[in-house]
């Protein structure tokens, strides 16, 4: 699998036997490629709660070596815009790479704004507001609702009030 995890607030602490450590904190992003097998943890060693967004996805290919990495991405960098953050799609160049075809991006709406995205023909979407509501091309979404999308070659999307989101953006 392809494990993308977006945290959402807090941190979470990452160790496996592959001798990776690291903290990923709220709005940052980590990417587990299992590969042929990992062992692995993470923890919230904060003193406060932690809530992530863990995403899989099935790898274009089986039986390659496990993986890890994470990344910063301030809010500021997909302030009114759609940031890629992890992806597998030739171009989506400094973004956490995957190992399949798909991306997973962020955006940050202030209440009023709106942010366009282009999918491809063919293409399914998954969208989700970490926090505050959207209108999804006239369809509205509260905090944590999730939008399966498909036959749609634009995302509008317009901020009914401060929102942080994700998108995921993956082949059929």
């Amino acid at each position: 699998m392809e494990i993308i995890t977006y945290v959402r607030e807090g941190a979470i602490s990452h160790q496996d036997n592959l001798g990776n450590k690291g903290r990923t904190v709220a709005g940052d992003v980590q990417v587990m490629s299992a590969g042929n097998g990992i062992t692995h943890a993470e923890y919230n060693l904060e003193d406060a709660t932690t809530r992530i967004f863990q995403i899989w996805i099935i790898p274009a290919a089986h039986g390659q070596a496990p993986s890890w990495g994470t990344r910063p991405f301030p809010k500021g960098e997909r302030a009114g815009r759609f940031v890629t953050l992890a992806s597998g799609i030739p171009g989506d160049d400094g973004a956490l790479p995957l190992r399949t075809d798909a991306r997973v991006s962020g955006a940050t709406l202030k209440a009023g704004e709106t942010t366009e995205y282009a999918m491809a023909p063919g293409r399914y979407g998954y969208l989700v507001p970490a926090s505050g509501a959207v209108e999804l091309n006239g369809v509205k979404l509260d905090a944590r609702d999730g939008a399966a999308i498909r036959d749609e070659r634009s995302l509008r999307v317009t901020a009914l009030e401060d929102a942080e989101l994700v998108l995921v953006d993956v082949a059929p």
